[in-house]
Order: C-alpha cells, then sequence, then structure tokens
C-alpha cells in the first residue's frame, strides 16, 4: 500500500521553492542594475570630460605682410685705408712731436718735426758750390765766345780754341752739378718735416721726443679721411646675391645703428671657413672705432611674408608648433618651419589652413587635443558691455 505525503510536509516544500525563486529574482536584478551602472559611468564620464576646459586662450590669425628679405651677417669694423708714415732721413732726432692719438688733421699737416741743423749747414755749403760754378761757367763762356770770334783771324790754334769750348762745358756741368746737390739738400731738409699724406685720424703714434730715427721707422698711422668699413664675412653661397650698392644696416656695440652700402665684394673665399668678405662704407659716427665687431644685415627689398606674433610659436622637442583652435574647442597640433622675425612677429614658412585661429599666448601649457574656452575678442567683449 503507497504511502502519502502528509499537508505539513507539502507546506515545507512549497515554502522552500517558493523562498529560492525570489532569491534567483534578486540576484538577477542586483546583476542588471550593476550593468546598467556600468554603461552609464563612461558616458558620464565622457560627458564631464567633455563640459571641461583646460584653459582661457585668446585666439590670433595669420598675418599676410611684406618685409624686406635680408642676410644676417657678422664682421669687424676696419679703416677704409690707412696710411703708415715714417721717417725718411737717417740718423736725426726728433726735436718735435704735435700729433697725438685721435686727432684729426689735415693734409700736408705737420706731425713731428727733425733735428735740420746740420742740413740747414749742407744747404748753404750747396747754394755757395752752385754760386761759384756759375761764375767759372759765365767766364768759361766768355773765353769760349773770344775764342770762337778769333777763329777766322788764326790768331789761336785750334787746339786752343777746342780747349775754351771745353772749359765751357765742363763748367756748364759744374753748375748742373751744383743745382742736383741743392735740391738734394732740400730735399733732405724738407723730410725733417714729417707731414701728414692726406686728411684723416691719427690712430697710431710711436713717435718719441728725443728719439734718433732710421729711414722707414714708423711714426704714425693714419685713417685716410677718417673712412671706416664693415668688412662682413658672408657664406659663399650667398655671395652671389651681393652687389656694389646693396643696402645694409650695421648695429654698433653700443646700440648705434648705421646705413651703409656694399662698395665690394672680394674676389676670394677663406679656405677653411667657406666665408667671404663684403666691404660695406660706413658713415661717421663717434661709437664706430676700427677693430670692433658689429653684427648686420643686408636688404634685398621686399617679399611677401605669412606671419605671426612670437608668442604663437611654441618650441616643443626642438621644433617649432603652433596650436590650431579647432570648431569643437579643441586643438590641433602643426609643426611649421620659421624664417625671418620682425619686432614681435615671426615668418611662418609652412602653409597651414586659411582663416584658421590660432593659440596667441601660452601654448606651452597646452598639448594636442586638449580642449580650450575661447575667450572673446577685444571688440567683441568691448560691444557687450
Amino acid at each position: 500500500m503507497k504511502a502519502f505525503p502528509s499537508l505539513k510536509t507539502l507546506a515545507w516544500c512549497s515554502g522552500a521553492l517558493l523562498c529560492a525563486a525570489l532569491a534567483v529574482r534578486a540576484v538577477a536584478q542586483d546583476g542588471t542594475a550593476k550593468g546598467d551602472a556600468a554603461k552609464a559611468a563612461p558616458q558620464g564620464a565622457v560627458a564631464a570630460s567633455a563640459s571641461k576646459a583646460a584653459l582661457t586662450v585668446g585666439t590670433v590669425r595669420v598675418r599676410s605682410e611684406r618685409w624686406a628679405r635680408t642676410l644676417a651677417a657678422n664682421g669687424s669694423i676696419a679703416a677704409w685705408q690707412e696710411a703708415v708714415i715714417g721717417a725718411e732721413s737717417q740718423g736725426l732726432r726728433l726735436v718735435e712731436v704735435r700729433a697725438q692719438v685721435g686727432d684729426r688733421v689735415a693734409k700736408g699737416a705737420l706731425l713731428a718735426r727733425l733735428q735740420d741743423d746740420t742740413l740747414q749747414a749742407d744747404l748753404a755749403v750747396a747754394r755757395a758750390t752752385l754760386a761759384e760754378a756759375e761764375a767759372a761757367l759765365a767766364e768759361a763762356q766768355a773765353n769760349a765766345e773770344r775764342a770762337r770770334q778769333l777763329q777766322p783771324s788764326g790768331a789761336l790754334s785750334a787746339q786752343q780754341i777746342q780747349q775754351y769750348a771745353t772749359a765751357e762745358t765742363t763748367a756748364r756741368a759744374r753748375v748742373a752739378s751744383a743745382k742736383a746737390r741743392l735740391e738734394a739738400d732740400g730735399v733732405r731738409l724738407a723730410q725733417t718735416r714729417i707731414v701728414a699724406p692726406d686728411a684723416g685720424v691719427v690712430s697710431s703714434r710711436s713717435a718719441t721726443l728725443g728719439a734718433v730715427v732710421s729711414p722707414g721707422t714708423e711714426l704714425f698711422r693714419l685713417i685716410r679721411q677718417g673712412r671706416l668699413e664693415w668688412r662682413a664675412e658672408v657664406p659663399a653661397a650667398d655671395l652671389a646675391a651681393l652687389q656694389p650698392g646693396t643696402p645694409a644696416e650695421v648695429v654698433l656695440p653700443g646700440g648705434a645703428t648705421l646705413q651703409g652700402k656694399v662698395r665690394t665684394v672680394a674676389p676670394t673665399v677663406e679656405v677653411n671657413t667657406r666665408n667671404g668678405l663684403v666691404y660695406v662704407d660706413l658713415p661717421g659716427h663717434a661709437q664706430a672705432r676700427a677693430g670692433t665687431f658689429a653684427r648686420g644685415q643686408f636688404r634685398f627689398g621686399e617679399t611677401p611674408a605669412a606671419t605671426l606674433p612670437q608668442t604663437a610659436v611654441v618650441l616643443r622637442d626642438g621644433f617649432h608648433q603652433v596650436l590650431q583652435v579647432q570648431a569643437d574647442h579643441r586643438l590641433r597640433q602643426w609643426k611649421v618651419e620659421v624664417g625671418r622675425r620682425q619686432g614681435d612677429r615671426v615668418e611662418i614658412l609652412t602653409k597651414l589652413p586659411e582663416a584658421a585661429e590660432f593659440v596667441a599666448q601660452g601654448g606651452g601649457f597646452l598639448a594636442d587635443g586638449d580642449v580650450v574656452r575661447v575667450a572673446p575678442a577685444p571688440a567683441a567683449a568691448a560691444a557687450s558691455r
């Protein structure tokens, strides 16, 4: 006979099954809630990050301008021509020194004087010798003339007449010799006066009062006409662009700027550096001194230039970069090549999108992909007030 479970047992089993079903449903609902939360979390983070801007920036656009094409160079300032003034007389003592370094002198101005007592005496002797020779010549000429007049009468032999003629020729030669000696003594006397061969500025003085000088001894150096030039060192590849008359701007060590012009370009190039010299005539200036270093540039006329403020260009990892602000306020980084600089602007050689807006300053704190807030333009800000 089959036994059936009691009502109490059936009730207990039904309760257990109901509890198990409720537990499974709770676990399922908990898993669904966690899955929905996991899906919603990234979307919220993205929204939050999209709404958060890195910085507020101002923007600028590329400006088209016309800039002078220039070539920078360095070089030294030197005398256009320097005259070396020395002694020509032998063994004479300096008795007077008038010129000093820095003096501006005229052509023929007395710079120094050598002792001339002995030469004055020699000159006096030469004058007396000339007078004696001229008197002897006058006598010889008279004797020769009488001999020629008596020749037809036969009162004098041919030999005597020839002697009178020879005496006349000899006397004339002695006069010429005395004149030459007088001129030589006059030249030696003039050489005791050391004069300026040209107008200019005394750049060096080695003359010492009381010194006995020898021929060829340097006493002074003179910058002819006070003219200076800039000798710029230019790479051989750029020499062809420079011609006589090309304008040049030279900045002196004291800060003064001189406007000059190319006089000539050297026909040779230095073997080690491959640089050639370009000679630029300079106007006179108190700060310009021979021997000083100076930098400058040559100008070749105007050419188009696309420019940005220097503050908009960032140097990062060895490259020049600009940051474009796109329509969604996200930054795009551009590597650019820069060229000339004038004032606070720099030439951009890389082609950039037209009408694009770029971060005006502060780009060093931003990176590619950052989101920024764009500040209103000054004119718009003023109108809003």
